[in-house]
């Protein structure tokens, strides 16, 4: 028996290999295999654009090599996140937890420099006193963790 359906792709679509193409439509990248679609993302979601070729590569759709060539990536990061999709699974792209923790700004630590920060201390010199790098207060004092005294 003949193959009954054949692989329709729409006219501007770009072919990875023979059979999985790349369409955009709009502000959205959608994946055809043989003809039907198999993921859809935003054109500027770099999270999904990583998970959606690290999942092509693990159902055996392309190489490796496909989306290197195709996409403009280094062989490298495709062999990263194929490999931590194979390992940890959607978590590992999706997950918005930090990996570490803060061990030297515990609460007691931040109080006592928030104390310092009121007193108009600079944060060079409580950096120095504390044993962290003034980044790190500039950090928390960005995302809000410390306030800085207004003069």
């Amino acid at each position: 028996m003949g193959q009954i359906l054949l692989p329709f792709f729409p006219e501007s679509t770009r072919m990875i290999t023979p059979i999985l193409g790349v369409h955009k439509r709009g502000e959205e990248v959608y994946y055809i295999y043989c003809g039907m679609p198999l993921f859809i993302h935003d054109e500027n979601d770099l999270r999904m654009f990583r998970y959606v070729t690290s999942r092509i590569l693990l159902n055996g759709y392309c190489k490796n090599d496909d989306i290197v060539r195709f996409f403009g990536v280094s062989s490298q990061s495709v062999k990263r996140y194929k490999q931590l999709l194979s390992k940890v699974g959607e978590a590992g792209f999706f997950s918005d937890a930090r990996k570490g923790t803060s061990y030297k700004l515990t609460p007691k630590v931040l109080e006592r420099i928030q104390t310092r920060l009121f007193k108009g201390d600079s944060n060079s010199l409580i950096a120095r006193e504390e044993g962290l790098s003034e980044g790190s207060i500039r950090y928390a004092i960005s995302t809000g963790k410390l306030i800085k005294k207004k003069t």
